[in-house]
């Protein structure tokens, strides 16, 4: 069998009986993409990040209250009195009065507050949560990368997984016709029973590999339909995605500094801790507002009495002495922060790692490749020479059954070559920052987080989310 036809049977294994209707590896990742429940539970997670600005900017907005009281008051009054006649002070009586009330106090009033300067602290919490939920849109971006690359190896180890069962299945086969074969001669008095116990021994030890194969297949089928959501039938070959991918790790390296969701979100964790020092020391600063007041009270002290009223005022606090609590909150702050900051010099330094080693794994693969190709070649030409040469007595059948493991190796090498290939690329771009819906067109509009924090900055009443719930 010549290598060109090697690798038409390489091919036809990957395939794996694909068809018109064939699922492809973008549409497995089209799947995974729209719904992969991880990927939708990071995409709620982010959704829940964008309330904190408005709860943010809610330190500057108007606050109104209403308290009412309504209830019943019994009151009793005794009182004494001492009456001293004026013509005989010697004389006196004493008067004792009794006085029993029922009534309905009530009373209802609305407080306003406006404040108007709170040492810049509101303006720095929102600029803070606005970093916090760009970091967290890097982090679904990062997540997005890792379900989609989950796809592509899931994808990629079922096809690399029915071929290697078909090729050991296959080899089963090869290996029953041999020992059928080698029983043949034994039975003419060209062989020993030797020979005929090797073959059985080499057909029992590929029926284990045969069955070790098919459990391999189903547990990569179980990963598929974990990270894809349906159960894969007719996939058609994958194919690497080198037209994305830079020319140069040089470039490569470049790129993925300056877009690599990891790197972002560190930077943009760094920016959000340090606008929390700066909300924290307003807690130095004082604070200004406006409060008011409109109220009415009936029949609180006795019954007939009424008191309605309005009040409007200036509050101004002054912190003063807090028992350090706000300093040493200053102080952890500024630990923090720069704790995210050495965080962003961890990312740049990890990002630049995985692109090397994916950069040199892509490489790997290629020469992988061309090397197991080769290898076919030659063990295909060998396994026929041993053949030949045992017929003329030359070879034995242990140098046969040695031949056509090698050349079943060189196969499998083969294809888990091409798997390798394909995954590698795609872990590249991964690297890069690149592996998004967006790069790969996935999908005509894919989930854009700007349109849910656009839609819940400016609420200022409404208890529902924007999809009613």
């Amino acid at each position: 069998m010549s290598v060109r036809r090697v690798a038409s049977v390489m091919c036809c294994l990957l395939a794996a009986g694909a068809t018109a209707r064939a699922e492809t590896l973008i549409g497995a990742m089209r799947r995974a993409y729209n719904a992969n429940p991880q990927l939708n539970a990071s995409r709620a997670e982010l959704r829940a990040i964008d309330e904190k600005v408005p709860q943010a900017l809610a330190g500057l907005r108007p606050r109104v209250s209403g308290d009412g009281y309504l209830g019943i008051q019994r009151n009793r009054l005794i009182t004494q009195q001492h009456d001293v006649y004026l013509g005989d002070p010697t004389q006196s009586d004493y008067s004792k009065s009794i006085q029993n009330g029922k009534n309905v106090p009530r009373a209802a009033s609305i407080t306003f507050e406006q404040p108007i300067f709170d040492g810049f602290k509101t303006q720095n919490q929102t600029l803070a949560a606005e970093s916090g939920v760009f970091a967290g849109r890097e982090r679904l971006r990062l997540t997005e990368q890792r379900i989609l690359f989950d796809s592509v190896t899931a994808y990629m180890d079922v096809l690399r997984d029915t071929a290697s069962l078909k090729l050991q299945e296959s080899n089963v086969a090869v290996l029953t016709e041999q020992l059928r074969q080698t029983r043949e001669r034994y039975e003419y008095g060209q062989i020993t029973q030797t020979d005929v116990a090797q073959a059985e021994a080499r057909l029992a030890g590929g029926k284990s590999l045969a069955g070790a194969a098919r459990a391999a297949l189903d547990a990569s089928i179980g990963v598929y339909r974990k990270i894809i959501g349906v159960e894969p039938t007719m996939l058609a070959p994958g194919a690497p995605v080198d037209r994305l991918l830079p020319k140069s790790r040089e470039e490569a390296e470049r790129i993925a500094q300056a877009e690599h969701p990891f790197i972002l979100a560190a930077l943009h964790d760094a920016d959000a801790a340090d606008l929390d020092i700066k909300a924290l020391e307003a807690e130095f600063m004082p604070k200004f507002s406006i409060v008011g007041d409109v109220f009415t009270q009936t029949d609180l002290v006795g019954i007939g009495n009424r008191n309605v009223g309005a009040k409007i005022l200036g509050h101004l606090n002054v912190p003063i002495y807090e028992g350090g609590l706000t300093s040493s909150r200053v102080r952890q702050a500024k630990e923090t922060a720069g704790q995210r900051r050495l965080n962003a010099d961890v990312a740049r330094a990890e990002v630049l790692s995985l692109v090397r080693a994916y950069w040199g794994a892509l490489q790997a693969a290629k020469t992988q490749i061309a090397s197991a190709q080769t290898q076919i070649a030659a063990a295909e030409r060998a396994l026929y020479g041993v053949r030949e040469e045992a017929k003329a007595g030359q070879r034995t059948t242990l140098e046969i059954l040695n031949a056509q493991q090698e050349l079943l190796y060189a196969r499998i090498g083969l294809i888990v070559a091409q798997r390798d290939r394909v995954v590698a690329s795609y872990a590249l771009l991964s690297s890069l920052g690149r592996l998004s819906s967006d790069w790969l067109d996935l999908t005509a509009r894919g989930y854009d987080p700007a349109i849910h924090f656009d839609q819940v900055k400016d609420l200022w009443l409404n208890p529902m989310t924007p999809e009613g719930r």
